[in-house]
């Protein structure tokens, strides 16, 4: 049978020091990568489907995708296919130029997403910050707070990426320390408390930035009402109402924008990760065209944003979410997923939450902890992530069956039930 690796060698330059095994390719990101993640002793060399491939030729199924950034799994040919081509044509022309696929995937995403304007970007991180600037221009240029007085409620136990700025509001110690001097105007709250955001709010508010659900803190979902309240506080206040839609978006639980499940729209929604396909890093700040409309020539941009394949890619994405089928398939998968993982509280499990096809499991006290059961489930041939020391973060592609997540399941059930 021919592995990964063996294809792999078949095409690549011969080197007499190249890697050809799990352990050497571990060795050389660790002697050459800065160790800033600390990633399960696996080696993937190929991908299709719900599924990858290590350079041993070992299978397993991907329970993380890529932290929502493969919705639609590895290698799905459409989005492939519109790589392919676009690869053939242009790949890069910067924004000094207009090209023939950029109005058209702002306009697709647009529609998609039912706001009236689009500024791409490349990584997460980047829309965030697209966001914060964009929230306080408007602050000043509209809402009349003086420059340099725009304030921004954030919720606690938030994640929105690991720029200087974006740290400041963060209260993952991980994330802060020696990192400081911090960027200042943020107020931070409690997630699903009102009231404490309420209190918050002052004449200087620009924004309230805040995630349907939280991904990184465990896949947590706010009190019913919650969401309904921030947006009527914002209204009230006359600030913006900023959506990080990174995760939660484009159908991972069960809707275009988790927002919709809510029955609540709000001023600016940041996307990302699924936006790319899996392919290239490709983001979005959508929204309202008075808000975004402040931005001029020369205030912001970004080189590889809203490149032509990045363009390409990200329109074959929002041909796929159209159809209606992965937000289908995140809703069923998504209720077979959460009634099997119910059945596993009291059984090593203490607590599952989550909504769609997106579940986070905290094992029980006396348990493994969330490193050692993912290097169980990776030794059972599933491939997940612990977030906070004793969670698991449960995460498949939405083109995953139900058969395989089921085989998933089986294996989180064998190795922290109790």
């Amino acid at each position: 049978m021919t592995t990964f690796a063996d294809r792999t060698a078949a095409t690549s330059s011969p080197s007499p020091a190249a890697p050809a095994a799990t352990a050497d390719f571990i060795a050389l990101d660790e002697q050459w990568s800065t160790h800033n993640y600390h990633p399960l002793p696996v080696v993937i060399a190929g991908g299709e489907g719900a599924t990858v491939t290590d350079v041993e030729g070992t299978t397993y199924l991907d329970f993380l995708s890529g932290y929502s950034a493969l919705n639609f799994g590895h290698r799905h040919p459409d989005l492939i296919a519109a790589a392919t081509e676009q690869l053939e044509r242009v790949t890069l022309t910067s924004r000094a130029f207009h090209h023939d696929r950029f109005g058209l995937f702002c306009r697709e995403l647009a529609e998609l997403t039912g706001t009236e304007m689009v500024l791409p970007m490349n990584s997460g991180a980047e829309a965030v910050e697209s966001a914060i600037k964009v929230a306080r221009k408007w602050a000043h240029r509209v809402k009349g707070v003086p420059d340099g007085q725009a304030r921004i409620v954030v919720a606690s136990d938030n994640f929105h990426g690991r720029t200087t700025t974006i740290v400041s509001f963060s209260t993952d110690e991980d994330a802060r320390a020696d990192f400081g001097p911090f960027t200042p105007g943020f107020d931070v709250v409690p997630y699903g408390d009102a009231d404490a955001l309420a209190a918050a709010i002052t004449d200087h508010t620009a924004a309230v930035l805040v995630e349907p659900v939280q991904g990184e803190a465990g896949v947590v979902v706010p009190p019913a009402g919650y969401l309904p309240e921030v947006r009527r506080l914002c209204d009230e206040a006359g600030a913006l109402l900023i959506a990080d839609e990174i995760q939660s978006g484009l159908c991972r639980t069960g809707t275009v924008l988790a927002l919709e499940h809510e029955g609540v729209r709000a001023d600016l929604y940041t996307l990302g990760k699924a936006l790319g396909g899996g392919i290239v890093p490709v983001s979005a700040v959508v929204g309202r065209r008075d808000v975004l409309g402040v931005l001029q020539p020369g205030e912001h941009g970004s080189t590889f944003g809203g490149n032509p394949l990045a363009c390409a890619v990200g329109r074959a994405v929002v041909r796929l979410l159209s159809t209606g089928e992965f937000a289908r398939r995140a809703t069923t998968l998504g209720e077979h997923l959460h009634t099997r993982l119910a059945g596993l509280v009291g059984h090593g499990v203490s607590a599952v939450r989550g909504r769609g096809l997106w579940a986070g499991v905290d094992i029980a006290p006396g348990g493994p902890t969330g490193r050692q059961a993912s290097e169980e489930l990776r030794a059972r041939g599933v491939l997940c992530k612990e977030t906070h020391g004793s969670t698991l973060r449960i995460a498949p592609p939405l083109v995953i069956t139900e058969a395989e997540l089921d085989r998933g399941i089986d294996a989180i059930e064998a190795v922290v039930g109790a």
